[in-house]
This record gives C-alpha cells, sequence and structure tokens, in this order.
C-alpha cells in the first residue's frame, strides 16, 4: 500500500511541475476563488495540520541553523532531486551536500497544501520555497521555486523527509505562489 501511495504522491509531483495539476486548480489573484490561509485554517484536519506543523519547524530549524539543520530532517533512504542536478541519495550524501551557514544562504519556504495518506504514516506538502544569497561581487541573489516533500512515519515514532524535491518558479507563475508578505 505504501508504494501505491509514493506512486499516487509522485503523479501529483508532476502534475505540480508540469502544471496539470488533475486534482484541482491553482487559482491566481482575483480570480474570485481565494482560499483561505492553510496555515491558520481553524477547519483543517488532524493530518494536515501535523504535515504544516512539521514543515514549519523545519522551515524555522533550517532558517536559523542552515544547511546542517535541514540535512537532519532526513531519513536514512532520503533522496533529494535537485533542478539541474543528479538525485542525491541518503541522509550521508544530503548532509554533505547541504553544507551551508544561514549567514550565506537563507532558505525560506512555505506550503501551499498538504496531504496525510490514509493510513497516517505517509503524507506530503508542496509550495513555494525562496533562496537568498550574494554573488561573488556581493550583489543579493534571489531564487525562487516549487518544492514537493514526501513525509514517513519512521518506526520510532519520528516524521522524516523520504523525498525532497524543487524547481525553479515557472515563467509567469504571477502572485499565485508566493510567500506572504513579512517573512
Amino acid at each position: 500500500m505504501k508504494q501505491r501511495w509514493i506512486v499516487v504522491a509522485f503523479v501529483g509531483l508532476v502534475g505540480l511541475f508540469t502544471g496539470s495539476h488533475a486534482g484541482g486548480q491553482v487559482l491566481a489573484p482575483g480570480d474570485g476563488g481565494a482560499v483561505a490561509n492553510p496555515l491558520s485554517d481553524t477547519t483543517v484536519k488532524p493530518g494536515k495540520a501535523l504535515l504544516f506543523e512539521l514543515e514549519a519547524k523545519f522551515a524555522k530549524a533550517t532558517a536559523e541553523e542552515g544547511g546542517k539543520a535541514f540535512a537532519s530532517w532526513f531519513a536514512e533512504d532520503a533522496v533529494t532531486l535537485g533542478e539541474g542536478s543528479a538525485p542525491v541519495h541518503g541522509k550521508d550524501a544530503i548532509a554533505k551536500s547541504a553544507n551551508w551557514l544561514p549567514k550565506e544562504y537563507q532558505l525560506t519556504w512555505t506550503p501551499t497544501e498538504a496531504v496525510m495518506s490514509p493510513s497516517g504514516d505517509m503524507g506530503y506538502t508542496w509550495g513555494h520555497y525562496e533562496g537568498r544569497s550574494k554573488d561573488r561581487d556581493g550583489n543579493s541573489k534571489v531564487t525562487t521555486g516549487r518544492y514537493f516533500t514526501v513525509w514517513r512515519k519512521e518506526p520510532n515514532g519520528e516524521w522524516k523527509v523520504v523525498l525532497d524535491a524543487g524547481n525553479a518558479e515557472p515563467a509567469g507563475a504571477g502572485d499565485c505562489c508566493k510567500l506572504p508578505a513579512g517573512r
């Protein structure tokens, strides 16, 4: 069952990154279909709330401690998929590749959606990320895009990231996926 659920999540990922999201439509601002902020929606189900809480803790630790904290959230068998990069397999390899300090690179993200599996032991989130750094000349450099994270409850009860993927913001994305002001 877990493998089937991962396939369903992966299909959702493909749709997200190719713009063919079969599960619904992403509405642009002003479309009249504004959805409540998922981080403050009191009607959200417990599984979804848990995934949003995990994302908030993951993002906070990463903002405060950089790549070392980022890597600490991954399972031993995790994989990261970055645009233009080879997949990185395993927690140790992820830790070696996530070697930035918060003063050099600031990575922030906000989930747009979270879905918990029917069994309650896996889930995924997706949303918008932003990376801020300086180029060789000291000029500010900002990268933006969308991310997808698959979470799994480990045998010891901890939740760990098993898949993390991201891609650059598509051209003409408008403001549909931007971080809220003040973040």
